[in-house]
């Protein structure tokens, strides 16, 4: 008998609600991540967007 066998006849281990609520938990955690890292780059390119039109804009004399 191996391992994962012996524990689930022994009745351990966790129930479907438990892992469901887990595997919800850890899903939740990575899609927040997920954003994060997208603001952070929408942000980043933003902002360097803003910088060169900025500086075209001052090459060019509309801006003094």
């Amino acid at each position: 008998m191996e391992w994962g066998e012996r524990e689930r006849s022994d009745g351990g281990g966790l129930t479907d609600e438990q892992i469901r609520t887990i595997r919800d938990a850890v899903l939740a955690k990575v899609y927040e991540d997920i954003g994060r890292s997208l603001v952070k780059k929408i942000l980043w390119v933003g902002g360097a967007v803003l910088f060169a039109l900025f500086a075209w804009l001052v090459a060019h004399g509309y801006i003094k």
